[in-house]
């Protein structure tokens, strides 16, 4: 038995690297925003449980925000991971709202691996300011990547699974955001809101073939989507900090603690779970 007292430092156990677990052999995934952080997590970890992956980033700078894009090294090293898993992966240059380019590159993938059964909707930005400072292309830019990319995702890939007739599982991602109204991130918060709608109602269109649909609401992620000019604004709103905060000692999440739970949604051990709103997000929305 431990005995400790409340405030005694308790070490986090550390995340699994090496799942056991083989819940996608034979299965393929399609994962947006494919070429680092929480979509390159997701399509590693898929790929050790044997899928084939379908990897699509846009690979550029955003003009609207204020960290680098990925890159086509950055996808080239997501191919490289997941081969060395021993699995196959096609990787495409795509922007997600270019729906054209989008179908193009899912049917391509699908033509070549084989078949469709794991969507990953998960290509994102942000960025920060009090919403009455938000300007139109700052807007369109968050809605169309975070809302319209979701869409138009869903959009090229549904009728390939209703083609199959095998059943299937669709992921979104979507934010802490989605759930709460995380202030100065306005444009953000409506786009992820929207795509609980989405889910939500794409889950009973979808349930009597058996294709799932769910959203997973990571809070603070350790990757290279940031938001450099969020924490100057919450230094001259302190008020506006604890909206921020969780509940568990540990400040961030990392990618592959959101592969974990997108891994477990989208395998048939939660083949009764479609509609849900998953929070993988240190307590955030119990507070």
């Amino acid at each position: 038995m431990v005995d400790f007292q409340a405030g005694d430092a308790v070490p986090e156990p550390s995340a699994p690297h090496d799942p056991i677990a083989q819940r996608f052999v034979g299965k393929v995934a399609l994962i947006t925003g494919a070429a680092r952080g929480q979509g390159r997590a997701e399509a590693v970890r898929l790929a050790a449980e044997g899928a084939d992956i379908i990897a699509l980033d846009i690979c550029q700078d955003l003009p609207t925000t204020q960290y680098p894009g990925a890159t086509p090294e950055d996808l080239r090293e997501t191919v490289r991971l997941v081969e060395e898993k021993g699995r196959r992966i096609i990787a495409r240059e795509v922007d997600v709202r270019d729906f054209a380019a989008l179908k193009a590159a899912v049917d391509d993938g699908v033509a070549q691996l084989g078949r469709l059964d794991v969507v990953i909707a998960n290509a994102g930005m942000t960025t920060a300011a009090p919403t009455w400072e938000i300007d139109e292309e700052h807007w369109e830019a968050t809605i169309g990547i975070n809302l319209t990319g979701a869409f138009l995702t869903a959009k090229a890939t549904v009728p390939v699974l209703l083609a199959q007739g095998t059943g299937g599982a669709i992921v979104f991602i979507s934010s802490v955001a989605g759930l709460r109204g995380l202030p100065l991130l306005a444009d953000y918060a409506a786009a992820k809101h929207g795509v609980v709608g989405l889910a939500k109602t794409l889950a009973n269109e979808l349930a009597e073939y058996r294709i799932r649909v769910n959203t997973v609401h990571p809070h603070g992620v350790s990757t290279d989507l940031t938001t450099p000019e969020l924490f100057p604004q919450l230094e001259h709103r302190p008020e506006l900090g604890p909206l921020y905060m969780g509940s568990l000692p540990t400040p961030v999440s990392t990618s592959d603690d959101i592969a974990a739970a997108v891994a477990w949604i989208a395998s048939d051990e939660a083949r009764h779970v479609t509609g849900i709103q998953l929070p993988v997000d240190l307590g955030r929305t119990n507070r």
